[in-house]
C-alpha cells in the first residue's frame, strides 16, 4: 500500500510538473514522425495480466516493398533515438503508473511473446508490477544480456522496499544524463530473447 501510494502522489506531481516538456515533445514528434504521437502496445503486467502500455512513438513508418515493417534500424531516427537517450520517450508511461498498470519502479515490461520462453525462476519477475524504470535499468539497462537482467529483476521482486525505489529513481536519473546503457553493442536496442535453450 505504501508502495502504491508512492507511485499514485509521485507521478501525479510528475505528469504535472512536466506537462509542458510532454507538450513541448509530442509537438516535436507530431511534426518529425507524423501521427499517431503515441506507441501502444498490450504487455504483461502483474502476474502477467495484459495492459496497454503507453510510449512516445521513437520509429518513423516504414515498410519495404512487401508491405512489411524495416528493421528497427532502418526505422529508428535520429530524432527517435535522442528520445530515447533522454528517456523522454518513456514520459507517457507516468500515466500508467497513475492507472495502477505499472509503477514508477519494477522490471520493464516487456513483449507478451516472451511468457512462455521463461523459465521458473525468470516468470517470477511479474510477482510484482512492471516499471518505468528498475533495478536491471540501473546496472546496464540494453547493455547486458538477458540472463543477467532477469537476474537483477528478480533479485528487485524478493527485494523490493520503498527506500530500495527511491534509490533507483535517482540513480536513474544519473544514467539519463550520462546516457548510459541505452543500446546494445550491435542492436539499436537490444536482441530478441529467444528462451533459454538459445542462450
Amino acid at each position: 500500500m505504501i508502495k502504491r501510494l508512492f507511485d499514485i502522489i509521485t507521478s501525479t506531481l510528475a505528469l504535472i510538473l512536466l506537462s509542458p516538456v510532454i507538450i513541448i515533445t509530442a509537438y516535436f514528434i507530431h511534426k518529425k514522425l507524423g501521427s499517431p504521437v503515441l506507441f501502444r502496445q498490450v504487455r504483461p503486467g502483474l502476474k502477467g495480466k495484459p495492459f496497454e502500455m503507453i510510449k512516445f512513438r521513437t520509429m518513423k513508418d516504414a515498410v519495404d516493398k512487401n508491405g512489411q515493417s524495416l528493421p528497427d534500424s532502418e526505422r529508428l531516427t535520429s530524432f527517435g533515438m535522442k528520445l530515447r537517450s533522454t528517456s523522454l520517450d518513456e514520459l507517457p508511461g507516468l500515466w500508467n503508473v497513475l492507472k495502477g498498470d505499472m509503477s514508477l519502479v519494477g522490471p520493464r515490461p516487456l513483449l507478451m511473446q516472451y511468457l512462455p520462453l521463461y523459465n521458473q525462476e525468470q516468470s517470477r519477475r511479474h510477482d510484482v508490477r512492471p516499471g518505468v524504470t528498475g533495478w536491471a535499468q540501473i546496472n546496464g539497462r540494453n547493455a547486458i544480456g538477458w540472463n543477467e537482467k532477469f537476474k537483477l529483476d528478480v533479485w528487485y521482486a524478493d527485494n523490493q522496499s520503498l527506500w530500495l525505489d527511491i534509490k533507483i529513481l535517482l540513480l536513474t536519473i544519473k544514467k539519463v544524463f550520462i546516457k548510459e546503457g541505452i543500446s546494445a553493442n550491435d542492436h539499436v536496442t537490444i536482441e530478441p530473447f529467444k528462451g533459454n535453450t538459445h542462450g
